[in-house]
């Protein structure tokens, strides 16, 4: 196991022009970190592509493998040839995941205001072909690539599972984020149970949790069924961590975890003191 930091963590220093990507690359290294996962917000690799080998540079500089690198996408659409397009540009994405020397990718696959089981089922096969093929061009660089469980639409753990088998390639799985499964009001860590053997990537994060009857206000955002939730810091939050640590560390898991911190505190001290809890939480596992 290597235990690193998302840049998505530093995302506010980031927009705030407190850091830059070299910056944040830098501050990860010095919390003793492994590895760095870039995350292209706050920062543009398409629009400027001299940072891709900075980026790789830096990371190799400072010992820290560059993980993998994660990319929003959406496969439903209304034209074929808006699908078209999408497809060719994220293989452009999995381009520059080659440039920085990443073995892992996460794209997203799909998401729509009508998360029904039904139309899922009706969007299945066009997102798994899309998928499909963007896999079987990243395996010429030897990158496996992810879909992660966020989104409503791909969030649960059968969803997520379903489109895997769908899309029918070893180098085909998901980016497994602990705690986004309670966005669709699944417990966590049933799900990381079911889900784990088909992480090529974990993502540990924590939340806040209250019911549809408890608005807590400013800062919580609403599940799929009207809950409340909003970011924490990993530990402190209301998910059973530690069992869900333990429950990666005995399935066996040997990859790449990634902390992400999305919390109201300032995001240098919450992903500080998460990436230690992680740290004491998998040591103790």
């Amino acid at each position: 196991m290597k235990l690193g930091i998302s840049s998505y963590s530093l995302l506010k220093a980031l927009k705030a022009q407190e850091m830059d990507i070299l910056g944040v690359i830098d501050w990860i290294a010095e919390q003793g970190a492994e590895h760095v996962e870039i995350v292209p917000l706050g920062f543009s690799l398409t629009d400027n592509p001299e940072l891709i080998d900075a980026i790789q540079e830096k990371a190799a500089a400072r010992g820290l493998d560059v993980s993998n690198y994660a990319i929003a996408a959406n496969f439903v659409t209304e034209t074929t040839e808006q699908y078209e397009l999408e497809i060719e540009r994220v293989k452009r994405e999995v381009d520059i995941a080659a440039r920085l020397g990443v073995k892992r990718m996460r794209h997203d696959a799909g998401s729509r205001k009508d998360t029904s089981i039904g139309r899922f089922i009706e969007d299945l096969p066009s997102i798994a072909s899309a998928c499909r093929q963007i896999a079987d061009y990243a395996a010429q660089y030897g990158i496996v690539t992810s879909v992660e469980n966020h989104g409503y639409y791909m969030q649960a753990s059968d969803r997520v599972q379903a489109l895997i088998h769908a899309v029918g390639r070893d180098n085909f799985r998901t980016t497994l984020d602990v705690g986004n499964f309670v966005c669709v009001e699944e417990n966590p860590v049933v799900a990381v149970k079911h889900n784990i053997e088909y992480a090529s990537m974990v993502h540990i994060k924590d939340f806040y949790l209250r019911p549809a009857d408890r608005n807590p206000g400013q800062g919580f955002n609403r599940t799929a069924n009207g809950n409340f939730y909003r970011g924490a810091i990993a530990g402190q939050g209301d998910l059973d961590l530690r069992q869900i640590v333990s429950i990666v560390k005995h399935s066996g898991y040997d990859g790449y975890i990634s902390l992400e911190f999305e919390g109201m505190e300032d995001c240098r001290l919450g992903t500080r003191i998460g990436l230690d809890n992680v740290r004491r939480l998998w040591d103790e596992a």
